[in-house]
């Protein structure tokens, strides 16, 4: 059977890397080399300098592409790198379609980068088709997705956007972080150029910082690699091979990780003091069907919001095992708070026009018992309602 006809989880173990072609070596061997011996001055091996290629990065990208569905992949030093040499595909007078509850660092980028060599933006709630069709401009030149969004899970339906830009000769970006190729294939339904933080769920040990990229157009691939080659954030060896590691063991984290998460979100909407969860895996998410019809599966991270921030607080002070931090997708739990956190790049006021409250909470879930989190989840919870009873009775 070729590896080609493999299903996913197979092909995460049986690739073109599986073995060393010179030792039989199980794992891909880390080249440090910074450069390379010429053995003919009329024609250049296939390296030369690290910066252009190494074999190790090159493993990455080559599983990455082949994961994604796509011709060629691309190995940055961290997410924001592979989405800003990403964006240099565009020209100064380009105008770019975004979510408009996109990573901070990606609003940072467009907001206060691009707009200084005159690309201009416009953020859109991209769950509606008609407010897509209605920021566009005769200058708009890509379209950005991020979906299911950080941080309120919404999900756009990448299809129609993909054939919205096509009719204008448009590329279309899709950030696949969250769902991975594991639940989401983005190049399959009409994406040019797939983007990850390589950090979260491919790596998923909260051990390695990484970006990646995955083209399906040859020509696009070209423009890419050049740009790559320019602007030179390209991924470490030894990082390059602890997200190679990571990827063998994604199907089985993320599929443990997403039933932990169904039944947490589950649990937390019917709490009391839980004023609302956003998670597409949840029947009465407004894009539940959609996500379904696109998706494999929800995912593992979701969003919440208490009926005030000093609940917020006071939760946060009295949850024993998730990690509170900066990051998602590894296999231990992680909070973060997105106000001071992964948004903090983004005004206040913008925020709140986006419905990122202060008392919003959001949850990467990891391999612990579930049943151990919800009990630990219900034990901070009753710290909330404790210190508000004695706060109504002090009043």
């Amino acid at each position: 059977m070729s590896s080609e006809n493999y299903r996913f989880e197979t092909k995460l173990l049986h690739n073109q890397h599986k073995v060393d072609p010179v030792t039989g070596a199980v794992s891909v061997p880390i080249q440090h080399a910074s450069t390379f011996h010429q053995f003919d001055l009329e024609s250049f091996g296939k390296y030369d300098y690290a910066r252009s290629g190494n074999p190790t990065r090159e493993a990455l990208e080559d599983v990455i592409a082949e994961l994604e569905g796509g011709t060629r992949g691309f190995a940055f030093s961290s997410g924001m790198a592979a989405i800003s040499t990403a964006f240099l595909l565009l020209s100064s007078g380009d105008h770019i379609v975004i979510t408009e509850d996109v990573y901070g660092g990606t609003y940072r980028m467009v907001t206060e980068v691009l707009t200084r060599f005159g690309i201009e933006h416009t953020f859109v709630d991209m769950t509606d088709l008609n407010l897509v069709k209605a920021a566009i401009k005769p200058n708009t030149k890509a379209f950005y997705v991020e979906t299911p969004s950080n941080p309120l899970l919404k999900v756009t339906d990448i299809k129609a956007i993909t054939s919205l830009a096509k009719e204008m000769n448009a590329i279309t970006y899709v950030d696949n972080t969250f769902l991975t190729p594991e639940y989401q294939r983005p190049l399959e339904l009409g994406a040019d150029v797939v983007l990850h933080s390589a950090t979260k769920f491919l790596s998923g040990h909260s051990d390695v910082v990484a970006g990646l990229a995955v083209v399906i157009d040859e020509e696009l691939g070209r423009r890419l690699y050049s740009l790559q080659n320019s602007f030179g954030a390209i991924l470490g060896v030894q990082d390059a091979w602890l997200v190679l590691r990571g990827i063998k063991t994604l199907h089985v984290r993320l599929e443990q990780s997403q039933k932990s998460a169904i039944k947490l979100a589950e649990f937390l909407e019917t709490h009391p003091l839980i004023e609302k969860v956003y998670y597409p895996g949840l029947k009465n998410h407004p894009q539940h069907e959609l996500q379904k019809s696109q998706s494999k599966g929800p995912g593992a991270v979701l969003s919440f919001d208490f009926t005030n921030e000093q609940a917020l607080q006071v939760f946060l002070s009295n949850v024993k095992i998730p990690v509170f931090a900066v990051s998602l997708g590894a296999v231990e739990s992680i909070l973060s708070y997105p106000a001071k956190m992964s948004h903090a790049a983004m005004p206040q006021a913008e925020r709140e026009k986006r419905g990122i409250k202060n008392s919003l909470i959001r949850l990467s879930v990891g391999l612990e018992n579930p049943d151990d989190l919800i009990n630990d989840f219900s034990q901070a919870l009753h710290q909330v309602n404790e210190k508000l009873l004695v706060l109504q009775q002090g009043e």
